[in-house]
């Protein structure tokens, strides 16, 4: 069992008067994390499947003395799935109106449907944390840095997901493929306005080709053939459900900085292979560098979601080709990544530099992205 770093940011949180919102795409490993929390505490009744369709009627009540009765004696109460619940934030809220003393812990599959039924019954009283998929943080616990570094190139091609870590590569192929195809699109197409799965399909298959690119939505909106409200839309989606997630283009000084793109990047490589059906080894592809850019990304995203670390997240570029991949802004202070697979040195963008005094950029290649990622300082409790 791989303890989850997100495991010990929970459990400082427990019985502070907070009910706490657990979020990630489906199979990340939410429901063993909740689980492992009643296990250390010991409690044996406080879980509760809300897409159990008995379970989900009996929470709609708005009796708190129904209510009560439902939840038992326990202290520590886990609603999984919680968006399948109606007018969950209603009951989330009677619940901690009326059993201050219970800890309740709710987790959806999905921001845009959970966050949009909690967010004005729970205001100022609900704390939100996101589950994604393994990080390389979390398998030292079961490898040590010689061999993380010596599989890296397998997590370029299968990815993440804590089903997929340890499997060869066939039933790694099978289990992406499956999970790609039964899970992907689950709670998108569930959502009312998506329609036409086809499309969402043709979508994610052109994000996927583009990792690493500037991403145009009037480009993709022309490709696929629709409006490019309805890119916008879909690509909100994928967010909310936590397949993608966008960086924003940085700029504040010159003119010529571009301040209206987008990159998106894949919260699991696997899942973004099985997408265009490509495990081919590193050395015979050509998308190394976007996979490679991808992987550093998410992986620092993982880092900072997973230590409490606030950070706003960009890239940067000008019109004359001058970028840097990645950038982080916190205090007023811009820390720069440069993300390439063999490069051993490299010169930062000096106009970069000189516009933005106190800044710094460091090359991370796989030699030293262990070492160069996942340091920095906490500044969140």
């Amino acid at each position: 069992m791989i303890k989850r770093e997100l495991q010990t940011v929970l459990e400082k949180w427990l019985y502070k008067g907070k009910i706490l919102i657990l979020y990630g795409a489906r199979q990340v490993g939410k429901t063993t994390l909740v689980k492992e929390l009643l296990k250390k505490y010991k409690i044996s009744d406080g879980y509760f499947d809300c897409e159990i369709i008995a379970l989900k009627q009996a929470l709609e009540t708005k009796d708190p003395d129904k209510l009560k009765q439902f939840v038992g004696n326990s202290k520590l109460v886990v609603l999984d799935e919680a968006q399948k619940v109606t007018d969950i934030g209603v009951t989330l809220k009677l619940l901690a109106d009326h059993f201050p003393e219970v800890q309740i812990i709710a987790t959806g599959s999905s921001s845009f449907d959970l966050a949009n039924k909690v967010n004005e019954p729970l205001t100022g009283r609900a704390l939100e944390f996101i589950l994604a998929p393994l990080s390389i943080e979390e398998l030292k616990q079961i490898y040590n840095p010689i061999e993380l570094k010596e599989q890296v190139e397998q997590r370029l091609r299968f990815g993440m997901y804590p089903e997929i870590v340890r499997q060869a590569e066939t039933a790694g192929k099978t289990l992406l493929d499956n999970l790609a195809s039964k899970y992907l699109y689950k709670d998108i197409l569930e959502f009312d306005r998506v329609r036409k799965s086809e499309i969402l399909l043709r979508l994610l298959q052109f994000l996927a080709l583009q990792i690493g690119n500037e991403v145009s939505f009037y480009e993709l909106a022309t490709a696929l053939e629709v409006d490019r409200n309805t890119v916008i839309k879909y690509i909100d989606l994928l967010e909310k459900t936590f397949v993608i997630t966008k960086l924003r283009a940085f700029s504040r000084n010159l003119r010529k900085e571009i301040n209206k793109k987008n990159k998106i990047f894949f919260y699991d490589l696997g899942i973004r292979n099985s997408l265009i059906a490509n495990y081919n080894p590193i050395n015979i592809r050509n998308d190394l560098g976007g996979l490679w850019e991808n992987f550093c990304v998410i992986e620092r995203l993982k880092f900072l979601q997973n230590n409490g670390i606030a950070v706003n997240r960009y890239f940067w570029r000008t019109h004359d080709q001058k970028e840097i991949d990645y950038l982080e802004e916190s205090d007023g202070k811009l820390k720069g990544f440069e993300f390439k697979w063999n490069k051993e040195s490299f010169k930062p963008a000096g106009e970069f530099l000189k516009t933005y005094p106190g800044s710094t950029v460091d090359l991370i290649n796989r030699n030293n992205f262990m070492e160069k990622l996942f340091k920095m300082q906490k500044i969140t409790s």
